[in-house]
């Protein structure tokens, strides 16, 4: 059986700067069935979904539903649910958890804070504090949106939760069918596709140990996606794999071509420049959709500028 994800993995797509944008994410325990528009369809208050979605809008916030691996059966809403918030920007990183017996609360959050970075209301209303367990492997799972995300993504999550992997969650949607199975890792914020379960394993080992695993990687979701390309292409160049190090200070140009700055928090500089293609020869970007040309990120040039950052002391 043909599938997106086949195509994608034939044709060797390449998955660099291809990863869902969000400098922060907000995950809302819902078990049971999922919609396509999960927050809208599912035993989620369709209104309270909608509403959080207007609350999300433009504020960097990215808003998903999780739940635990296994039969999803048709057993309404939970008395308690879990909620988790990650904020992915480096220099910035935190995940925070909290349980809550009402969504509602919810709305009560700043969003515009938590985009920014501040986790203060989140702890504030749902008694949220810092997580202390494992890292977040959020498996995308929802084949009412892609039927390779229930085909590839299911089995994967399923296996992990089996074998005793920590911090395994289903979630709602990633973006980048075609990638299946596709994983989110929190609190850094890095996306994977084509995984199996080996590698998610080695991603959460290598996040436990303050390193980035770059195999398989889409892009830190913090970036847009000319950033994701770049800083991923820095760490090839400059074998740097500690976590939280690399951030994009600047993005020149405009589409199809930009020079991207990437800092080390050493002080070092690198200026890469990236363009946009187009995917060719033509494949569904979707199972069932027509086929299309999927823009790709490629790394033109890759150099270290002599200047560095200085800190200045107050």
């Amino acid at each position: 059986m043909s599938t997106c994800t086949t195509a994608s993995r034939q044709l060797d797509e390449p998955l660099s700067g291809t990863a869902a944008t969000a400098r922060t994410w907000l995950l809302i325990e819902q078990p049971g069935p999922w919609g396509a528009k999960a927050l809208t369809s599912s035993h989620l208050d369709p209104a309270l979904g909608r509403a959080l979605e207007a609350a999300a809008q433009d504020t960097g916030v990215r808003i998903a539903l999780i739940r635990r691996p296994g039969r999803h059966a048709d057993c309404g809403s939970p008395s308690e649910r879990h909620v988790y918030a990650a904020h992915t920007t480096p220099g910035g990183v935190w995940l925070h958890s909290a349980m809550t017996r009402d969504p509602g609360r919810l709305l009560d959050l700043d969003f515009t804070a938590l985009g920014a970075g501040d986790p203060r209301s989140f702890d504030d209303v749902l008694q949220g504090r810092p997580h202390t367990g494992d890292p977040l492997a959020l498996v995308c799972t929802n084949g009412k949106r892609d039927r390779c995300c229930a085909l590839l993504g299911r089995p994967l999550a399923a296996e992990l939760a089996a074998s005793g992997v920590g911090g395994i969650w289903e979630v709602t949607h990633l973006g980048g069918h075609r990638f299946s199975p596709t994983v989110l890792v929190l609190p850094y914020g890095y996306a994977y596709g084509r995984t199996d379960a080996h590698a998610v394993e080695e991603v959460l080992q290598g996040v436990r140990d303050g390193r980035i695993v770059t195999e398989g990687c889409r892009g830190n979701s913090a970036w847009e996606r000319p950033g994701q390309a770049a800083e991923l292409a820095v760490r090839a160049s400059s074998g740097e794999q500690a976590a939280d190090v690399l951030t994009v200070i600047r993005t020149d140009g405009t589409a199809p071509r930009w020079e991207v700055t990437v800092a080390h928090s050493d002080g070092r500089l690198w200026r890469v420049v990236v363009a946009r293609g187009a995917s060719l020869p033509p494949r569904p970007e979707s199972c069932g959709s027509a086929l299309g040309s999927p823009a790709r990120m490629d790394v033109v040039a890759v150099r270290q500028l002599e200047q560095t950052v200085v800190a200045v002391a107050c």
